[in-house]
């Protein structure tokens, strides 16, 4: 099955919007690894034990919280360097799984997007 290609115009629209959604994780991933130093310094103080404090979350929880927003921020950014690793192989827009042409809806709607909207109601 022959694939449409993109077109120049909406491969440039893809990648600025995939480099700025990228700018934008990393700027998150900043913000919570700092947090995380913050949380990380306080464990280590001399008062690490605030499990019985009431007025507000332990450190425990607030580790458990930020770990797994960074996890999710690593997450973003690793799908968005494949989705411009697609952009410069020629790959982008393409189902993994089918081979078909992914639409521009669903790219429009998931940038990083690997499966088609057939493939992706398949694999849930």
């Amino acid at each position: 099955m022959t694939v449409t290609k993109m077109t120049p115009a909406q491969l440039e629209r893809f990648t600025a919007r995939l480099l700025a959604e990228r700018a934008d994780a990393e700027a998150r991933h900043v913000e919570f690894d700092d947090a995380m130093t913050e949380v990380r310094a306080a464990r280590a103080g001399a008062n690490a034990d605030d499990e019985h404090d009431p007025e507000g979350p332990t450190m425990t929880q607030e580790w458990s919280q930020r770990t797994a927003v960074l996890a999710d921020v690593d997450g973003e950014l690793a799908d968005i360097d494949r989705a411009l690793a697609r952009i410069a192989d020629g790959t982008y827009g393409v189902c993994a799984r089918c081979g078909k042409r992914i639409a521009v809806g669903r790219l429009d709607a998931r940038p990083t997007a690997t499966l088609c909207i057939d493939c992706a109601r398949l694999a849930r």
